[in-house]
């Protein structure tokens, strides 16, 4: 009689992980292939819309030369998006991660104050974010004119100059100042864009056995050494999940995707519209591989 080939507990892991991924896999090979082909073959050909559909003429790399060499501001803002991506991610996940460990513990209204962090996520409907930046425009014009001469008058008119050569003074480096003066003018769409990151970090704490924590407690381990060597080895896998999805989201929320926007449904010019969209995709997805690779090499994973 033939031995039953029976499959080893990798391979069954291996296979869970195709089964759990194959939805994704269906919907990109059925709809996403085939615009990303539609895209590039629009961007090496001029689009002309008729009554009875669309005709390409085949122009070569024209429009990828008019988008480097002509348009007046698509170089500008890719750069400035890439920046901008480069700044707040790091922010988004660090700040993610500290409010996790935050949320992980056990206090009085632990679910309600999760649920804040998170409605910025629920309320993401377009109506609502209206709304937000309607008041948040009449408090600009309004209470807060009035509020700013009120905190400078008690300041005695001390600007935010002043604070940044003060702390320069304590031989911080200017460039850091200004990186932590960007990130407190950034906080409100830092906090708005660390919900699902938050959940995500929550999920990764609670995972951790809770016997590796026993294990440093008796060993005597400080809990800034329990958090450096149990804490952070174990969720790094999830930080390059995080990483992943956070760089996805500010693309897609990115100045390039709004010129892009406006270039095809506006100026009707399909082809350079094209070029935008596959230029920072492209951009967007070396980042990736170059992050998560980097950080790839340093992951532990916990089996």
């Amino acid at each position: 009689m033939k031995k039953k080939h029976s499959l080893t507990l990798s391979q069954k892991r291996t296979v869970n992980g195709y089964l759990f991924i194959l939805p994704w896999l269906v919907g990109f090979a059925a709809f996403y292939i085939r615009s990303l082909f539609m895209t590039i073959q629009f961007s090496l050909s001029d689009l002309t819309v008729g009554v009875s559909g669309y005709s390409l003429s085949w122009v070569g790399l024209k429009n990828y030369l008019y988008a480097f060499t002509a348009h007046g501001s698509f170089k500008q803002i890719l750069t400035s998006s890439v920046i901008n991506m480069v700044v707040d991610v790091p922010l988004i996940i660090f700040f993610s991660l500290f409010m996790a460990l935050m949320l992980n513990r056990k206090f009085r209204g632990r679910t309600l104050v999760r649920a804040i962090f998170f409605l910025p996520v629920i309320l993401n409907a377009e109506a609502i974010v209206d709304a937000i930046e309607t008041a948040a425009m009449m408090v600009a014009t309004g209470v807060s004119s009035s509020s700013q001469e009120m905190a400078q008058s008690a300041s005695g008119g001390i600007g935010i100059g002043y604070y940044i050569d003060l702390f320069g003074n304590l031989m911080i480096s200017r460039d850091m100042l200004e990186y932590i003066v960007g990130a407190v003018n950034r906080i409100t769409s830092i906090v708005s864009a660390s919900g699902v990151q938050i959940v995500i970090f929550i999920a990764a704490l609670q995972s951790i056995p809770s016997s590796m924590y026993e294990v440093a407690k008796i060993e005597g381990a400080t809990g800034y050494e329990t958090f450096w060597k149990v804490t952070f080895p174990m969720v790094m896998p999830h930080i390059i999940t995080n990483i992943v999805y956070t760089v996805v989201d500010s693309f897609i929320s990115s100045d390039v995707v709004t010129l892009a926007y406006n270039t095809a449904f506006s100026e009707f010019n399909y082809g350079l519209s094209s070029v935008f969209s596959l230029v920072s995709t492209v951009v967007t997805c070396a980042i990736l591989v170059l992050v998560c690779g980097f950080i790839s090499k340093k992951t532990f994973y916990y089996n």
